[in-house]
């Protein structure tokens, strides 16, 4: 199990954290799959069915026992890992409790069930990354709740708005994921204990008792049936890796943009060689947007790989279950990657207050023009208002004036006095605010929750 081109030394640190790496290594496989030969012996010898000293035997078996490149070479020839494992594990026990390893279980379950501690632990490197970016992104939002900046839809200027209110929509759109974090840990804390086709059959009317103990011993539910070949919640928990760094990239997207030239109104933190040009050395590209755009970009093919996996032929499928080991660690990977550079910019992003207001009178009147046709809009009506000011906005363009003083050189209404209200940012500001609180307090209500926070214990 690995993270494929997330392994490089070369590019694996810019696209996916040590910490998450680690949790997938292939020494973290092999403890996991040695913890869970262990609790399989452990609830058999509950039972009677294996000798006690079994499981005590398996526990003193590290996974620096093995020699790696052994088992690799061996897998390519077996075509699943499991297989070399549990004859190298045999060869570690005594004689007297080699015939009692691996009873009644087959390959699929050992590797499923292994994958399901692993990514137990990196959900909960995931939901602690979660965490301070949130607590990062209500804190910005506070710190702008009134810092007047240009609303944009389509690219250009629409409507005032508030940084706090853009980046209180960036923090609710990473809450709407995080809020699904305890669906997503209750399908990947289930066991798989089912042998050869699901129905556990060397174990007879004790099967069902085993996966009982097996599961508690591993701290994981215990399925109904078999979920050799019901692959949706690996499906489930890939998709939502994947929504969850479309979330970060709708952030990123906007943090890439108002860091242009031409916009200037953020700038990512600087540290000293980040972000430069080989051949520039003016430049200060956002490298933390640019990780984040690139992980949400690669993890759609996973997703599609997990998807795919669905359809398996009867009770064991070719191909399709090991299609999936190339797809969720990497989504991990990227998703730790991500974080962290979330992380980087909620906690230290550089706002320019002052750029934000001076390009507010860019379009010279325009983002009000929205306000101004709902305050004519009383006395003219509302088309006759979208009318007047539209035809107003065409002289902004075709004569460099402003909104106000178009509309007040127009003889259909000369009476604009009312006006001055509608170019006042503060409407816009008390409105944004509104909006930014309630998200802020949805936020509050999720943080005191605890739903996000980082746990191995499954719900």
């Amino acid at each position: 199990m690995s993270f494929a081109a997330l392994d490089s030394a070369l590019l694996g640190p810019l696209f996916a954290t040590e910490t998450m790496c680690a949790v997938f290594s292939d020494e973290a496989r092999l403890a996991a799959l040695l913890r869970t030969e262990a609790a399989l012996a452990r609830a058999q010898a509950a039972i009677g069915l294996v000798p006690p000293s079994l499981a005590p035997a398996i526990e003193r078996i590290g996974p620096d026992a093995f020699d790696m490149d052994d088992l690799g070479e061996r897998t390519a020839i077996s075509g699943v890992p499991i297989i070399p494992f549990v004859k190298a594990l045999q060869s570690k026990l005594p004689d007297d409790l080699e015939p009692f390893l691996h009873k009644g279980a087959t390959t699929q379950d050992i590797a499923d069930t292994g994958l399901m501690l692993q990514l137990r632990e990196g959900l909960d490197l995931v939901a602690a990354d979660i965490r301070v970016v949130l607590d990062a992104l209500a804190r910005l939002a506070r710190r702008h709740r009134d810092t007047p900046c240009a609303g944009r839809t389509y690219g250009q200027h629409a409507a005032p708005i508030t940084f706090g209110f853009k980046a209180a929509i960036w923090a609710a759109g990473i809450a709407d994921l995080a809020s699904a974090l305890p669906y997503i840990r209750q399908r990947i804390c289930v066991a798989s204990l089912a042998g050869p086709v699901g129905t556990l059959t060397a174990l007879g009317e004790r099967g069902p008792e085993v996966l009982t103990g097996f599961a508690e011993e591993l701290g994981l539910g215990a399925p109904s049936v078999s979920w050799h070949v019901r692959r949706a919640r690996l499906v489930e928990t890939g998709t939502w890796l994947a929504t969850l760094l479309g979330a970060l990239a709708k952030m990123a997207a906007d943090v890439v943009h108002l860091s242009s030239t031409e916009v200037g109104e953020v700038a990512e933190p600087h540290i000293a060689g980040r972000g430069g040009s080989s051949a520039m050395p003016h430049k200060r590209n956002p490298v933390s947007s640019t990780v984040i755009l690139a992980a949400h970009a690669a993890a759609k093919g996973h997703v599609i790989t997990l998807l795919d996996a669905m359809a398996a032929q009867h009770e064991r499928p070719a191909g399709l279950w090991h299609a999936e080991w190339h797809a969720l660690p990497p989504l991990f990977g990227l998703a730790s990657g991500a974080l962290r550079e979330a992380i980087a910019i909620a906690t230290g992003l550089t706002v320019d207050a002052e750029r934000m207001r001076s390009n507010l009178d860019l379009t010279r009147g325009l983002l009000f023009a929205d306000a101004a046709a709902s305050r004519l809009s009383e006395r003219l009506g509302r088309e006759a208002a979208h009318a007047l000011v539209e035809r107003a906005a065409e002289r902004v363009r075709a004569k460099g004036i402003s909104l106000g003083e178009a509309l007040r050189a127009m003889t259909e209404f000369p009476d604009t006095t009312d006006l001055d209200a509608a170019f006042d940012l503060t409407s816009a500001i008390r409105s944004a605010g509104l909006w930014t609180s309630n998200a802020l307090a949805d936020l509050e209500r999720l943080q005191a929750s605890a739903e996000i926070g980082a746990t191995s214990a499954c719900p």
